[in-house]
């Protein structure tokens, strides 16, 4: 498809190139020739026998003329058709890359959204067909078709909220407290947190930055509970912060299973969970999280990196910037 369009633009670049180039060769010709047809009078004037000047010559430099503009503007149409072609490439390229992208997000969102379905729809199957259907099992598969039920509310939440901040919305940045945001983001997880008693240590600064509260205090809750799911049970997550040019860096670290760095470039992401998460624990999400916090970090113009080591943790280092 592409291909084909490429081709198109490349014809229209070239068409519009032969018709600038065609123009200006007529405009080069009429007035050369002018230019000869004035000298031809001149030399005819001044002869003195009145005899006319030998109009062969003016023929063949009419007709050099002519040669010179035909070959200018055939190697004016080769490079233009190369440069067309390049240029046809440059120009979709983007939209190639946006149409592929769109087309994996449809294509993860499906996949994601078949599981809890078909799980769904096989345990009331199942279910229905037996005879024997007690109140007792009835519960139980309600109760079975809730969590399914709300791990689908989940997926749709994240999904909204990771077009929200890929639209071209304006945030309303303000002056807010980096200390206090990140209270509140440790208060959210707190229970995630004391389930495996795992302790966080919030050392950052207390500081103005400039930013958007809600998203800044949800960029914190992901990574935070990043932190906690890929914890070992009691073990610690720290946060520090240091200030530089006008930015905080802010670190969060941990001690938990770390990231493959195979898996290190993907992180970011969208539905993207490494090998190590998958097979080897039991942890609940679609791989979105990561996802909106590099959206709200770039909707703040700030960056995000990771460090990780297997089985010695990771470290998410981050950039925003500071009140003036």
């Amino acid at each position: 498809m592409f291909q084909s369009a490429r081709l198109k633009l490349t014809t229209w670049y070239l068409f519009t190139a032969a018709l600038i180039s065609v123009f200006f060769s007529l405009i080069i010709f009429v007035g050369i020739n002018r230019e000869f047809r004035r000298i031809g009078h001149f030399q005819k004037l001044r002869l003195e026998d009145r005899r006319s000047p030998d109009p062969e010559i003016i023929v063949q430099a009419r007709t050099r003329l002519i040669m010179i503009l035909v070959m200018v503007n055939l190697g004016i149409l080769s490079v233009a058709g190369i440069a067309g072609y390049f240029l046809a490439g440059r120009t979709l390229k983007p939209i190639e890359e946006m149409i592929d992208e769109q087309n994996r997000f449809i294509a993860d969102s499906s996949h994601e959204l078949r599981t809890p379905l078909t799980s769904l729809k096989s345990e009331m199957e199942v279910n229905l067909r037996d005879k024997d259907l007690t109140m007792v099992n009835a519960k139980k598969l309600i109760t079975s078709n809730l969590e399914e039920v709300n791990k689908l509310q989940l997926l749709s939440d994240n999904l909204i909220k990771l077009a929200q901040y890929q639209s071209d919305n304006r945030f309303a940045f303000e002056n807010i407290s980096l200390k206090s945001t990140v209270d509140n983001a440790c208060k959210k997880v707190a229970a995630a947190a004391k389930f495996k008693r795992i302790k966080i240590s919030n050392q950052v600064d207390d500081c103005l930055i400039e930013a958007e509260r809600n998203s800044v205090e949800e960029l914190f809750v992901i990574l935070l509970d990043n932190a906690i799911k890929y914890s070992l049970t009691g073990g610690k997550v720290f946060l520090t912060s240091d200030k530089q040019e006008g930015q905080i860096m802010i670190e969060i670290k941990d001690n938990g299973i770390g990231i493959s760095p195979i898996d290190i470039p993907h992180v970011f992401d969208r539905f993207y969970r490494g090998d190590k998460s998958r097979t080897k624990s039991d942890i609940s999400g679609y791989g979105l999280g990561l996802s909106i916090a590099k959206q709200i970090i770039d909707r703040h113009h700030g960056t995000i990196t990771v460090i990780s080591h297997l089985n010695k943790g990771t470290t998410f280092k981050l950039s925003l910037r500071l009140a003036e």
